[in-house]
């Protein structure tokens, strides 16, 4: 039977990661997956400033742009008539990116093969093996893998989540489903855009091989009705933003439009004997401030710091693994919540739209609100008492007959403040479920 220092179980944006920093201090990993590359998975393709950052780290940042991805250093949020223009400078360090699944995950797997991973492709896991309550390795349709330590890289789907029984926790409904496109629209301004018009949301932005991405995020209660005529009413969705519309309305579309109507929001249960979770596999949150990429390479990082301080030991690396996981919460809790924010199903609220408009007002805002998805800043620092209260203010006086549901809306951002305490004390005290 094979043993190997670490079994990685996905070969996608966190495993493949993981596998090359692990690779790199001299340990012996095997990643395996069930897909063959380069393939497709769900994803808005956009990574955040400090996940390009990982990406040069991981020596794969190159072969990414030399498909044509596109370096994104200019980001616009829309809602309804506010308007935010952002550029990311040189502060940032690099820029945003856009890449499909199919270049950055065949990137970062060659990247492993270089580092001297063995990459195991088309190979199915079907559980986990034990010696007492310890994971000790997996099962593979092709057969048995030992492993000092088994990482589950493997998506929302997780067989090593279900192998080892970890549960999900502050679970969270979608609000709205993702349906995209890529259309050929050759060369495009290298933008972000982020918007939420009516009741639909959208994300927009060139990809590689001079290809245009455009999602509309539908409100998750009418998903079904728009699948039903999905190319007649994406068509019209796009419609709706002329900015967009301009961009796409001549071009041709490559593929069928993509759409991923199961997920939701959660943590889960990260660590344990033998084992760890990373990326998708153990927290999830909603796509529109597009942070899984980055999230996934970040975490990637973090941990393989935790299991390289750790070998040889299975009480210390159990111990750090633990202390990992609750690194990942702690510093996941802000983003969560603000995404579900972000994504909420339903037209744009008077009280946001007026915090949005003092963001776009205020000369730093564009920069601020960078940071605080680049999570250089807490939200806090960009929706700040003053300016919600200064908000409030202006909405109870100028939209009388919302009285009742902005005094609810601010009901409703008080408790998401106390949510977001109370898990912190939750975890704290070691009670996840």
């Amino acid at each position: 039977m094979e043993s190997f220092d670490v079994v990685v179980v996905g070969g996608r944006c966190a495993g493949s990661a993981l596998a090359i920093f692990l690779a790199r201090t001299g340990m012996r990993v095997c990643l395996v997956d069930k897909a063959r590359f380069p393939s497709e998975t769900p994803s808005t393709h956009v990574i955040q400033p400090r996940g390009v950052a990982i990406l040069a780290e991981l020596g794969v940042l190159e072969s990414v742009l030399a498909q044509g991805a596109v370096r994104l250093d200019r980001f616009s949020l829309v809602n309804d008539d506010v308007r935010i223009d952002g550029v990311l400078d040189d502060e940032f360090g690099y820029p945003g990116l856009n890449a499909r699944r199919t270049i950055l995950d065949h990137a970062l797997q060659q990247g492993a093969i270089r580092s001297g991973v063995d990459v195991r492709n088309g190979c199915r896991v079907t559980g986990v093996r034990m010696s007492g309550e310890r994971v000790t390795g997996v099962e593979t349709a092709d057969g048995p893998l030992d492993g000092g330590l088994v990482v589950g890289a493997d998506g929302c789907g997780s067989v090593i989540a279900k192998a080892v029984g970890a549960h999900k926790y502050l679970v969270k409904p979608p609000g709205r489903i993702p349906v995209w496109g890529y259309f050929a629209t050759g060369p495009q301004e290298p933008r972000l855009r982020v918007a939420h018009k009516g009741n639909l949301g959208f994300l927009a932005s060139p990809t590689d091989s001079g290809l245009f991405m455009a999602a509309v995020a539908v409100d998750h209660a009418d998903a079904r009705d728009f699948n039903r005529e999905r190319e007649v009413n994406f068509r019209n969705a796009i419609r709706a933003w002329s900015e967009l519309d301009e961009i796409v309305r001549d071009a041709e579309r490559v593929g069928p439009l993509r759409v991923m109507t199961n997920w939701h929001s959660y943590f889960r249960e990260s660590a344990g004997p033998g084992w760890v979770l990373v990326g998708d596999a153990g927290h999830f949150k909603d796509f529109t401030p597009a942070q899984g990429i980055a999230d996934a390479l970040c975490q990637a990082k973090s941990l393989s710091t935790a299991i390289a301080a750790t070998s040889g030991s299975a009480v210390a690396q159990e111990a750090a693994l633990n202390r990992w996981w609750h690194y990942r919460d702690r510093s996941s809790y802000d983003m969560h919540w603000l995404a579900m924010q972000m994504g909420r199903p339903g037209a744009s609220s008077p009280l946001i739209t007026e915090v949005l408009r003092r963001i776009a007002d205020d000369p730093d805002g564009a920069t601020t609100l960078l940071k605080v998805l680049n999570r250089d800043l807490p939200s806090n620092k960009l929706f700040t008492a003053g300016r919600l209260l200064s908000a409030a203010c202006t909405t109870l006086r100028n939209h009388p007959g919302h009285r009742r549901a902005t005094f609810a809306e601010i009901g409703a951002a008080l408790a998401a403040e106390m949510d977001k305490h109370r898990a912190r004390l939750r975890f704290s005290t070691g009670l996840h479920r």
